[in-house]
């Protein structure tokens, strides 16, 4: 019997694919196999030895100690891709609030009620003041071509725009749903000076925190509108405000408040809704509950965020894994120990990422405990199971 922990409130149709005469579910466990989270931090908990995966129904995994979970051998999920449509419908009102004046028109006449019996008679006279442009025929640079990007992009294309992509690290599957009539970016630069609006979809790292800055900034065309549904980070906000001043930056749209930007004229905050649809959570859910699964009852890693993706089809009577350290004659160590019991490998599977390494080890004949203990012991192994 697996224990699964859920932090937050976990869509059912996620977790009703547990099997319960396989699988106890519930916010407060001892001891849990797993946990599924969503968006609540986990960097104060405490995880015992026997917790051996977390997912996070979502992308970002800012959450969640990843880190620290790498080195306790702890397999890390998260489920990208379960939300990309709920962002992308969002980033298209994103692009269109940003240059129809849709929620000033919204605000304005609101007001009237205290003003004026003659609604429509101010209407008429005052519309013009947010009036603003058409998306069809302007140019959306993309900047980040994942899961989400691609899907922006391609709706951009569906309504007329002219779309410019950036992303240095597509993937394969990211490349063969993109739309052809896409334009490739040379680089950053070339996209920046070409877009009238700009959507950001990359994560956050050491590496794009403050994307767009001061020096960015400069480059754009004047008048640019940006919108940020990835992380708040990306954008360095005092760099950004200054630009609004200037009238660089003709309106920010972006699901990530702060304190410094609620003020700022031009400045659109939504309440971080991108994934927060019913089936955006539904999606997230049952994305987490399947890799999950498919995790502890047959070690198979696929989508995680600090263990390498590996995949074997089970061949053997037993099932051994191995995490460790990605270093010399470690896989030799392991199977000395199995030669020594004469116990035969029917498959093996070696994959590492990062530094780390992780061994799927099918074998004819089941393993002693004090076989197990010894590869436990090894200098560099992080976890061993026995499935």
């Amino acid at each position: 019997m697996f224990k699964i922990m859920t932090v937050n409130k976990i869509s059912p149709k996620g977790l009703e694919l547990f099997p319960r005469d396989q699988y106890e579910v519930a916010s407060e466990l001892s001891n849990p196999d797993a946990i599924i989270v969503r968006s609540s931090p986990l960097h104060e908990m405490e995880f015992p030895e026997s917790v051996k995966a977390i997912a996070r129904a979502g992308v970002g995994t800012n959450n969640i100690p990843v880190e620290r979970c790498t080195e306790k051998g702890i397999v890390v999920f998260n489920t990208p891709g379960a939300n990309a449509n709920a962002v992308k419908e969002l980033v298209v009102a994103g692009l269109l609030l940003s240059c129809r004046r849709i929620h000033e028109g919204i605000s304005w006449t609101k007001s009237l009620l205290d003003q004026t019996d003659d609604i429509p008679g101010m209407v008429e006279q005052n519309k013009n003041q947010f009036a603003g442009p058409e998306l069809m025929g302007k140019t959306l640079g993309v900047i980040g071509l994942g899961a989400i990007g691609v899907m922006v992009a391609n709706a951009a294309i569906g309504l007329g725009m002219r779309v410019i992509g950036y992303d240095p690290f597509i993937s394969v599957e990211s490349a063969w749903r993109l739309s052809r009539e896409v334009i490739r970016a040379e680089g950053l630069e070339s996209l920046l000076r070409q877009s009238d609006f700009i959507t950001l979809h990359t994560p956050l790292t050491d590496k794009t925190r403050g994307l767009l800055n001061e020096e960015r900034f400069t480059v754009m065309k004047k008048g640019v509108r940006i919108m940020n549904f990835a992380r708040g980070g990306l954008v360095n906000n005092e760099d950004l405000i200054e630009a609004l001043q200037t009238g660089q930056v003709a309106k920010y749209v972006t699901d990530f408040p702060e304190a410094k930007l609620l003020k700022v004229e031009n400045v659109l905050c939504l309440p971080h809704l991108g994934a927060s649809t019913p089936e955006a959570e539904e999606n997230c859910a049952i994305m987490a509950v399947t890799q999950l699964k498919t995790f502890l009852e047959t070690g198979n890693i696929s989508r995680s965020v600090n263990f390498p993706d590996c995949t074997l089809e089970r061949t053997g009577k037993v099932r051994l894994t191995v995490s460790n350290f990605n270093i010399p004659n470690m896989v030799g160590q392991i199977t000395a120990i199995l030669a020594k019991e004469k116990i035969n490998i029917s498959d093996l599977l070696n994959r590492h990422k990062d530094g780390i390494a992780y061994n799927i080890i099918d074998l004819d004949s089941d393993i002693s405990d004090e076989s197990l203990k010894r590869i436990q012991e090894i200098d560099g192994v992080i976890r061993v199971r026995k499935i």
